[in-house]
């Protein structure tokens, strides 16, 4: 009876993850001719090694990094930052709970294209906002998305303002979750605020802090609609991912071999990756 119940499970499983997964690692060992669907031929480990000699990819791997390390960096600290706000209760702490909760509602893509027009070198309200701030000599000074060396900061501001609520609404289930006695019981014996926050609330917290990093951190690594929507990876390559690079190397250049080599990479990073931060910082049977 409980096969039956979980047959489902399995089918879907088996549909939508395993064979895409076994199809992926099969086509990575293979050249293919785009101008004949079937023309393809098999050339074992020359996709893996034209990956790793490629200085776009290493150059994607540094923006992954880097933009996953920022981007989660920030929005940790002020979706914790925003939920001790919130949990301590104030007049309006509804209201702006629910405020803070907006942008989760929005789809990435709709989110990069908002962002994209708000960032604009040529209307932007940001560059025109701060013009009139008299933060900017002229409205063009700051080429938000056309600057390689500020196109991937762009792309995470995006990321950030997208991101940060569902940070905020982990970490604040998990202090709604936090005993009370235990502050008092500190406090009776002499325990200030700093000492509450580092041998109470970040502790009882560290659970929630870690689902909260990992979720965040494999969803960052593949990010893709938002910076696509706003920069497409470029210009010159300042804003390509892997994510956006493995698509281009597929769709655009027809590189099906090294896009599925390039895709079985990542796949395997992040399992591992995942892997390492569950069994180092935290165990779930620790005390």
């Amino acid at each position: 009876m409980l096969i039956i119940f979980c047959l489902p499970a399995v089918v879907m499983m088996l549909m939508f993850f395993l064979i895409p997964a076994v199809k992926l690692l099969v086509d990575s060992f293979f050249k293919y001719d785009i101008s004949n669907m079937d023309g393809k031929s098999f050339v074992g480990l020359k996709n893996f090694l034209a990956v790793f000699t490629s200085p776009k990819f290493v150059l994607c791997v540094a923006n992954t990094v880097k933009y996953v390390v920022i981007a989660v960096t920030i929005e940790f600290i002020l979706g914790l930052l925003l939920a001790l706000m919130l949990n301590v209760g104030f007049k309006g702490s509804q209201i702006m709970r629910t405020l803070m909760l907006t942008p989760l509602m929005m789809a990435p893509l709709v989110a990069g294209l908002v962002w994209k027009y708000l960032l604009s070198d040529q209307f932007g309200i940001i560059n025109w906002g701060l013009y009139k701030l008299g933060i900017i000599n002229n409205v063009h000074s700051i080429m938000w998305l056309s600057n390689p060396k500020i196109s991937l900061y762009s792309c995470i501001i995006a990321d950030i303002w997208l991101c940060t609520p569902f940070m905020m609404l982990v970490l604040l289930a998990g202090l709604q979750g936090i005993d009370p006695t235990y502050y008092e019981a500190a406090r009776i014996d002499g325990a200030g605020t700093l000492k509450l926050f580092y041998h109470i609330t970040l502790p009882l917290l560290k659970p929630n802090i870690v689902i909260a990093i990992i979720i965040r951190v494999m969803d960052a690594l593949r990010s893709f609609d938002t910076i696509w929507a706003m920069t497409q990876g470029g210009p010159n390559f300042s804003s390509e991912v892997i994510s956006t690079y493995i698509y281009k190397a597929n769709v655009r250049f027809g590189q099906v071999g090294e896009a599925s080599a390039m895709a079985v990479i990542f796949m395997l990073a992040l399992l591992v990756l995942a892997s390492i931060f569950i069994k180092k910082v935290w165990n779930p049977n620790e005390d």
